[in-house]
């Protein structure tokens, strides 16, 4: 016992220090970013003060500007010019030669960088959040959730294992490697390209751009033509980071414009991460096939909620509409498809019910709404559209929302949270994408069938599982071919940032976040080495040196089951005759050597 006090003293010490070092603050500069063009204040100039009418069908990139406006309220905010191919290319360009540089630093210094963003964000959250309710419509609750929170998530796991994961990490040599070292490196790729979509317009534009700069990578990020004004400002928080840390100036870019614009950074990047439609998926990879580029997409999704009869019902019942309406409009990665077990169904359904009349919609910088506007243009008209689908095939809506005070401008940029009960999957709203806040109940009756049912679908991002019995609810959720899973919780897989995030089918492959998406921003290099150079070197052996021996593929042979025989015996039997052969002197090899 006495051997072992030294010891736990020692260990005791470790720790007390370890938690007085965790009470000293580190010193973070703090960065000035200047917001006064982006504030509400009610003093903007008159040429941004008036309402924005959008016209109707895509904006096309000849008409040379991205026009930004709030879609809850249709508030101009001004426009961004809708770079060429020759302004990409250039912006790329620059890119790579600061990458060239910043590939050189250390892993301190990468450190500080994420620490000054991560203390500026908890600093400004309001500011962050009130940009992206602006531009995209969502609320502030949603904001923060959805922007904030997951952000300083990725920024704290990459602090803490990042480089861990960045290091040369050591793998078995093998049997017949057994004198060698054998490791795999993570360089950085070089310039990153990310296009990515509008309705998470700060997380989507950090969640790319830390992960290439923290493994060395230069990044250029194509924000979306609908949220170009917010992107343009968290564009500023970089550079101003950046700048504090003293990294290359356009190390990171952010640029603004159309489809003509996106094509252009496809071709002149090393690697591009998609965040869009299965349809310009597909262009993406087209183009990318031209300069053999490695790419990730994140596409759509049509995640299955499944509610068991053993649940507890108002629970689920507030998360289950917190999951619809984190679908709606404004954001994404929520549920579109609501399988409840019958037995419960009709109370589910009532509880449900309840909640959705509770919601309302409105701008939501005016007053406390539960849920904002819709971002795309038109988009409305489509959710309308799948609705009156259902309902023509048997489905009854049994709940709507209300609406706040709308600006007579804007009342097509908000659509009700709706319900309906009686579907199924022969209808629109079971199989396309919503992308609205639109909450449709269909009934099953066995485990079998309802997972069936949830994988009776092109896409295949996530899902969600509620059952009183953990092991069931696993059990349904490893049946669901989808990327992401959660069981007895809704969305708490991205919250993990030390999972992979991705999907399969129409949603996509590839994969961000965790480690997965953190080395898949490297060259993955694989070195072997002499594990005891010099002093142990690699040499062909006679046998099968040039002349080949006449034995030489016995010896072949003899070693191969010396090395791999699954008969211990038979391994030693054949290693006796490799050194045997080894030993003799092989006259023909001789006899032409003195020729």
């Amino acid at each position: 016992m006495a051997f072992w006090w030294p010891i736990i003293v020692l260990a005791f010490a470790y720790a007390i220090c370890r938690f007085l070092l965790m009470l000293i603050p580190p010193n973070v500069p703090s960065i000035d970013v200047d917001a006064s063009d982006v504030l509400d204040d009610g003093n903007q100039t008159q040429e941004n003060s008036f309402i924005y009418i959008p016209p109707r069908g895509r904006p096309q990139q000849s008409d040379r500007k991205v026009q930004c406006y709030e879609p809850a309220t249709m508030k101009y905010l001004g426009f961004f010019p809708a770079l060429t191919p020759a302004e990409v290319e250039e912006r790329v360009a620059q890119a790579r030669k600061a990458q060239k540089i910043w590939a050189k630093s250390s892993f301190k210094q990468r450190r500080q960088f994420l620490r000054i963003l991560l203390k500026y964000i908890i600093e400004h959250q309001e500011l962050i959040c009130e940009v992206s309710s602006r531009d995209t419509g969502k609320t502030m609750v949603d904001a923060s959730l959805g922007e904030i929170m997951t952000t300083c998530e990725k920024i704290t796991w990459l602090l803490s294992e990042g480089e861990k994961w960045l290091r040369p990490e050591y793998r078995s040599s093998g049997r017949s490697m057994l004198h060698k070292k054998s490791k795999v490196e993570f360089h950085p790729l070089g310039v990153i390209g990310a296009i990515v979509s509008w309705n998470y317009p700060f997380h989507n534009i950090f969640n790319p751009m830390l992960a290439a700069v923290f493994s060395g990578n230069g990044v250029v990020i194509k924000v979306s033509e609908h949220a170009s004004w917010s992107g343009c400002f968290y564009f500023r928080i970089i550079q101003a980071a950046l700048a504090a840390v003293g990294a290359p100036e356009n190390l990171v870019e952010v640029i603004t414009g159309f489809a003509e614009t996106g094509e252009a950074l496809v071709s002149s990047v090393d690697k591009i991460i998609f965040v869009g439609s299965p349809g310009v998926g597909k262009m993406i990879m087209e183009n990318a096939a031209e300069t053999l580029i490695p790419v990730t997409l994140e596409l759509g999704g049509k995640d299955a909620f499944i509610v068991c009869e053993d649940v507890d019902i108002p629970h689920v019942a507030q998360v289950a509409v917190r999951a619809a309406l984190q679908s709606s409009g404004q954001n994404c990665a929520g549920a579109e498809r609501f399988y409840v077990h019958r037995d419960i169904y009709n109370s589910f359904v009532n509880q449900v019910t309840k909640i959705v009349k509770s919601v309302s919609a409105g701008p939501p910088l005016a007053a406390r709404y539960d849920m904002g506007a819709i971002c795309l243009q038109e988009h409305s008209d489509k959710l309308q559209h799948l609705v009156d689908d259902a309902v023509d095939k048997g489905a009854e809506i049994v709940a709507r929302g209300s609406f706040g005070h709308l600006s007579e401008g804007a009342v097509d940029q908000f659509f009700p949270p709706t319900v309906l009960k009686n579907v199924n999957h022969t209808m629109k709203l079971m199989q396309e994408e919503t992308f609205g806040p639109i909450m449709p109940i269909m009934k099953f009756e066995s485990d079998e069938e309802v997972v069936k049912l949830a994988n009776d679908s092109r896409y295949g991002l996530g899902c969600a599982v509620f059952s009183g019995s953990q092991r069931r609810a696993k059990e349904i959720a490893s049946q669901i071919h989808c990327g992401v899973a959660a069981v007895n919780d809704f969305a708490s897989t991205y919250m993990c940032q030390s999972l992979p995030f991705g999907g399969t089918k129409d949603s996509g492959f590839g994969r961000f976040a965790g480690v997965e998406g953190l080395r898949a921003c490297c060259l993955v290099k694989s070195v072997v080495e002499d594990r005891c150079w010099p002093y142990i070197k690699t040499k062909i052996p006679k046998p099968i040196q040039y002349p080949v021996a006449e034995n030489g593929f016995e010896f072949q042979e003899s070693l191969v089951e010396a090395l791999y025989s699954l008969n211990i015996w038979d391994r030693l039997r054949a290693l006796v005759n490799v050194l045997k052969i080894i030993s003799e002197q092989n006259p023909v090899a001789t006899s032409k050597k003195n020729d």
